[in-house]
């Protein structure tokens, strides 16, 4: 693996994800036969996780998974569009959104990723750090592919009504649903095109980018995906207002974010950077608002 090819390493991952389709359908259709289908689809998608995660342990590479996070869930709500019928102006504004995003989402990750010996920095930073006395290997399984897939299910929560559900009319809730969920794609969007390009820039090496949405917020990619997920659960609301409860989801969200993908994202760019610390004092991590201070001076990140 260590001589691996970029191109055969994404040739083993549409191999993997392939294989895990078929083993998703063996499951749902040989072993799970008549269950109901919001439980079958959880059950599949916590057996493909750990086809996944042992394909990732075999590989020693965890970033096997990082496409799973933005393919799935365009699959399940194929699936459940399929399962319900229909063709509703709301299953069909859900589907288009989730397929803009998931293409966006992987091309990101594609564009990043070197191959098989490219993982990303905090799993490796979790293999040399992780809590002392327990076993990478259950760190992988537990905290970098069962977490995240429970996590992103409880995202989806809401779009099961929302495709399933469909004698409510398209209404203004609907509308408010896509203006949220499109916005929050185009802040992902501009976001990182903002940062590649300054990551092009060989001056700005080193440097902490605060120019364009980022001088507004740290993180504003990660504000975006939170969007993505409140928007989604506006039209599962939209369908169905008992539904209410799956605001757990994009609470969720909020929290993977906040308590953990923010702060390992600022530890890291503070053992890099001198002049972080300031920057945090002046950007907030998330909400957008003017920089603090009259300091004029631009800090830059890569």
């Amino acid at each position: 693996m260590s001589n691996a090819s970029r191109p055969f390493g994404f040739a083993v991952v549409t191999l993997l994800y392939a294989a895990t389709g078929l083993f998703t359908w063996l499951v749902v259709v040989v072993l799970l036969p008549g269950r109901q289908p919001l439980l079958l689809t959880l059950y599949a998608d916590v057996a493909a996780t750990l086809l996944v995660f042992a394909a990732a342990t075999a590989a020693e590479n965890a970033s096997l998974y990082d496409p799973y996070w933005s393919v799935v869930p365009a699959v399940i709500v194929v699936v459940w569009i399929l399962t319900a019928g229909g063709g509703t102006a709301r299953q069909l504004a859900v589907l288009l959104l989730v397929a803009v995003w998931a293409v966006r989402l992987t091309a990101n990750w594609a564009r990043s990723w070197q191959g098989l010996t490219h993982e990303d920095w905090r799993y490796e930073q979790l293999r040399e750090d992780g809590p002392p006395g327990v076993p990478f290997w259950l760190v992988n399984l537990v905290g970098i592919h069962l977490v995240p897939t429970l996590v992103v299910f409880g995202g989806l929560l809401a779009v099961w009504p929302a495709v399933t559900v469909t004698d409510r009319g398209f209404g203004l809730l609907d509308v408010l649903a896509v203006l949220v969920t499109a916005a929050a794609i185009l802040i992902e969007t501009t976001a990182d095109r903002q940062l590649h390009r300054f990551a092009a820039e060989p001056g700005n090496r080193g440097r902490i980018i605060d120019e364009g949405l980022w001088q507004y917020s740290r993180h504003p990619n990660y504000l975006g995906e939170i969007l993505f997920w409140w928007g989604l659960w506006l039209f599962g609301l939209a369908a169905a207002p008992s539904w209410w409860w799956t605001v757990i989801g994009p609470i969720g969200m909020v929290l993977l974010f906040v308590f953990v993908s923010v702060p390992m994202m600022d530890r890291r760019s503070l053992a890099r950077r001198p002049d972080y610390a300031r920057h945090m004092r002046r950007v907030p991590a998330l909400l957008p608002r003017r920089p603090a201070g009259d300091d004029n001076a631009r800090h830059r990140r890569d």
